[in-house]
């Protein structure tokens, strides 16, 4: 099957380093095995839309050198298609309504099924997927095997907000199924999500995918970088010095400094996942 990976962002804030590794990665990746490498925005939380994001992320995308196939979509355009799966997972009673509130959960993080037998209506509710006392198992690429049972440790997890936004764990799951996605590059931070989006494309019969799980820039405080944490924006007028830098992050051989398509394509040429570093932090400090 040939290779088909992407690059998604969420447009709640501008793209720093930790965003810079990530696309690097995915596209040499998928470049590396002559695939496909598609852009998506994950912006399904509309409120938490960050004002001009979306705007930075095609700029750096373009700043950067990185070719995308296929058209850029946009989830917050496609949730007439997420609202369909949820009704044919209600049609199989796969899902449920759930009424409780973050008052009455309070701070257990693992969801007993109050709501699984109360039959609520599904209007202006949180929506659940009901999940099965097993183990989910996938062999990540750099990470190597990792495991969870989502009953013992999430319970039934939420696909689609009161307030009507839908989680990413669905949006995610039929886009990457939709879009053809053969595997997914990410960062280490988005590995204990993937055991629900395993368990919930087998409920849909979509195939699985091969993963790989990123370490992580960390700043000087040990924390990742993030938008929550407020890392430093991407200098677009910098792209051929932060490309270099992204680069040494991941452990590759060094490339020439140059306008930044020449600097991917002979990273593309050298590149080699064994060298990216082990372990789910990158050492050094990255702002």
């Amino acid at each position: 099957m040939a290779y088909v990976g992407r690059f998604a962002p969420s447009p709640t804030g501008p793209l720093h380093f930790g965003s810079l590794i990530t696309a690097v990665a995915s596209y040499c990746e998928a470049r590396s095995h002559a695939g496909k490498w598609v852009v998506r925005i994950e912006d399904t939380d509309i409120p938490r839309i960050y004002p001009g994001s979306e705007e930075h992320i095609l700029s750096c995308i373009e700043a950067f050198g990185f070719e995308f196939d296929d058209e850029i979509i946009f989830q917050k355009d496609r949730l007439n298609i997420y609202e369909s799966v949820l009704n044919d997972l209600q049609q199989h009673d796969l899902t449920y309504a759930c009424q409780c509130t973050r008052k009455i959960l309070g701070s257990n993080h693992i969801y007993s099924g109050t709501c699984r037998d109360l039959k609520l209506p599904h209007d202006q509710q949180a929506i659940r997927v009901k999940t099965s006392n097993e183990l989910i198992c996938f062999e990540d690429l750099l990470q190597g095997q990792h495991c969870s049972n989502l009953t013992n440790e999430l319970g039934d997890f939420v696909l689609k907000r009161r307030d009507g936004i839908i989680n990413y764990q669905l949006a995610v799951v039929v886009d990457d199924y939709l879009q053809g996605m053969t595997h997914v590059v990410r960062g280490a931070d988005l590995l204990d999500n993937t055991e629900r989006q395993i368990w919930l494309g087998r409920l849909l019969g979509y195939p699985e995918l091969q993963y790989m799980h990123l370490p992580l820039a960390m700043n000087k405080d040990g924390t990742k970088l993030s938008k929550q944490n407020l890392a430093v924006a991407l200098d677009l007028t910098q792209a051929p010095q932060l490309l270099n830098k992204a680069i040494h992050a991941l452990g590759q051989d060094p490339v020439d400094l140059d306008q930044p398509n020449r600097m991917l394509l002979q990273a593309i040429q050298q590149w080699d996942r064994k060298k990216i570093p082990v372990g789910t932090t990158i050492q050094g400090v990255f702002e």
